[in-house]
C-alpha cells in the first residue's frame, strides 16, 4: 500500500508556536516503523502552523497582496518540512521539493520525500491531493487537530456531529460559506476537493493528537472520517 500523509502545522507547534519536538519525534517513529513492516510512505506533506499565520497576518497588516501572504506561508511549511526531514534522518530525501516534478523525481529515489507548499494560492491539502494523485497513490492520510469532519465546529459547538464518512459535495457544502485566503484553509480548500474528487484516491481526515492512529487507519480501523465517492 502507498501512502501519502499529510500532518497539519498546528500539531506540531502549540498555541504560541513554539516547536512541539516531542511531536516531530513520535511521527518520525510512527513512520519509520510502518516503513520497516514495508508499508510504503513516499510522500508527506507538512503544513504551516501557527508560524506562519503569525508571517502571513504580519505581512497582510503591512498592505502585502495575498499572492505574497501565500509564498510567506509556503516558506513556514518548508521550514517545518526540513524539520521533518531532521527526524527521518537518513530515511529521508534531504531537500525540499518546491514543484510537483520535483517531487516525482525525489520518490522515484525511494526515499521518504517531505513536501511543504509549492504555489501561491495553494494550500498544503492541495498540494497533498497533487502529490497522491501524481504518484498514484493508494491512500490520503490528513491528520490534523480535530478527530474528523463534523456538521459544525467541534471547538464552539458542543452539539457538532461527528460524520463518519462523507462525500465531496458534503464537505464543499460544509465550507461553501467561508472565505478563502492565505492562511486560513481548512479541513480541504476547493482545489484539494477537485483533485481528489477526479483522481477518486481514497482519502482520511483522522486526528493526530496520537500519531498510532496512522497506524490504525491502515491496519482497517473505523477511525476519523473517510471521504468516500
Amino acid at each position: 500500500m502507498k501512502v501519502v500523509l499529510k500532518i497539519g502545522g498546528s500539531l506540531i507547534q502549540d498555541e504560541s508556536g513554539n516547536i512541539i519536538l516531542e511531536r516531530f519525534a513520535e511521527y518520525a517513529k510512527t513512520i519509520l516503523k510502518l516503513r520497516k513492516e514495508n508499508m510504503d510512505i513516499p510522500a508527506i506533506i507538512l503544513g504551516g502552523g501557527k508560524i506562519a499565520r503569525k508571517y502571513i497576518e504580519a505581512a497582510r497588516k503591512l498592505g502585502a497582496p495575498e499572492s505574497l501572504c501565500d509564498e510567506i506561508g509556503i516558506r513556514a511549511t518548508q521550514l517545518n518540512a526540513q524539520l521533518m526531514v531532521g527526524a527521518l534522518d537518513r530515511e529521508a530525501y534531504p531537500t525540499i521539493p518546491e514543484t510537483l516534478q520535483e517531487v516525482a523525481g525525489a520518490v522515484a529515489t525511494g526515499k521518504i520525500v517531505v513536501v511543504g507548499g509549492l504555489q501561491p494560492g495553494q494550500s498544503t491539502n492541495a498540494v497533498a491531493a497533487l502529490v497522491a494523485e501524481r504518484i498514484k497513490a493508494d491512500i490520503l492520510i490528513n491528520v490534523t487537530d480535530v478527530d474528523g469532519v463534523y456538521t459544525k465546529d467541534p471547538k464552539k459547538d458542543p452539539n457538532a456531529k461527528k460524520i463518519d464518512k462523507i462525500t465531496i459535495k458534503e464537505i464543499q457544502e460544509i465550507i461553501s460559506e467561508k472565505g478563502f485566503s492565505a492562511g486560513k484553509y481548512e479541513l480541504f480548500d476547493p482545489v484539494a476537493l477537485k483533485i481528489l474528487e477526479r483522481s477518486k484516491i481514497p482519502a482520511w481526515i483522522i486526528s493526530g493528537e496520537d500519531p498510532q492512529n496512522i497506524l490504525k487507519v491502515v491496519a482497517g480501523e473505523n477511525i476519523g472520517t473517510r471521504i468516500v465517492y
